[in-house]
């Protein structure tokens, strides 16, 4: 008997993975389906946004950040796969209502699906980013850049426990995607994407950890550390600034284990309160 439960239990968690799989590709299918150039839009766009930022911010503002697009782009790329993961979960039962009235099928793969979407075409930018990098000669490859490992790792959990949070809310409070909407234009700015987080690290001093509890803050500033690597930069004056929070891989795998732990909690709170009102989606859909 407890092998057949075993079985039963393997069975459906397959059966949950090859629906996610699924409802990814359609997404993705879906996205681009009447395009000419179809996934290379998604290549495109970082690549667009990798020039204009470059221009603005080397070019005509001058911030003094050596390659400023490749410092931008390495924490804006995670920064939008999160927002967008959120954003899509936030809409992924209401926008699939047919099918949660029709179909009986485990619910919490429609904003895994939001989730998953993101995932790819974040692989997907920075590879993008890569190639560009090696193109402008700019070295990436050191140990540094496996803090990208945990970092998305982290960033996967925190959007996955948001995304479930959202996506049940919606359902029976039609105001929750256009409210994550605004946050996430708000939370944008308490994080280390267009500044650098070393300005904030002297502006706040012994106060800098609340600042770092928010968890995409650690999560930004590791893919920064290891994209970017640079944590200095000379100023005018020719000193050294800070740019990053810390030049020591040490610091980011420590703040990012206080984000995975912040993630999980959240997690586990969205799962309870998802499975708690999923039993009314068919009706409020």
């Amino acid at each position: 008997m407890a092998a057949n439960a075993a079985l039963r239990t393997s069975n459906r968690g397959r059966v949950r993975w090859e629906l996610l799989a699924q409802l990814v590709r359609k997404d993705l299918k879906v996205k681009y389906q009447d395009s000419t150039l179809g996934f290379f839009w998604s290549l495109a766009n970082p690549l667009l946004l990798f020039a204009v930022y470059t221009f603005v911010f080397q070019v005509v503002f001058k911030s003094g950040i050596p390659h400023f697009g490749v410092y931008l782009m390495s924490g804006l790329l995670i920064w939008t796969a999160f927002q967008g993961s959120v954003q899509g979960a936030s809409g992924s039962v209401t926008g699939n209502a047919g099918l949660v009235r029709k179909v009986p099928f485990p619910l919490p793969v429609l904003p895994l699906s939001a989730v998953g979407f993101a995932a790819v075409h974040y692989i997907l930018q920075v590879i993008v980013l890569f190639i560009v990098m090696l193109a402008i000669g700019f070295p990436f490859f050191g140990f540094s850049l496996f803090l990208l490992i945990p970092a998305i790792a982290v960033a996967v959990i925190f959007a996955t426990a948001l995304g479930m949070i959202v996506a049940a809310l919606n359902v029976r409070y039609r105001d929750t995607a256009h409210l994550v909407e605004v946050t996430m234009i708000a939370w944008f700015w308490l994080n280390p994407v267009v500044y650098g987080s070393g300005l904030i690290r002297d502006r706040l001093h012994e106060w800098f950890w609340l600042y770092m509890l928010n968890p995409m803050a650690p999560v930004i500033g590791a893919c920064q550390r290891a994209i970017y690597s640079t944590a200095y930069y000379p100023d005018g004056a020719g000193q050294r600034k800070l740019l990053l929070e810390s030049a020591g891989i040490g610091f980011y795998l420590e703040w990012l284990g206080v984000a995975l732990g912040v993630s999980l909690v959240l997690l586990a709170f969205g799962r309870r309160l998802f499975r708690r009102l999923s039993g009314d989606f068919a009706e409020e859909l």
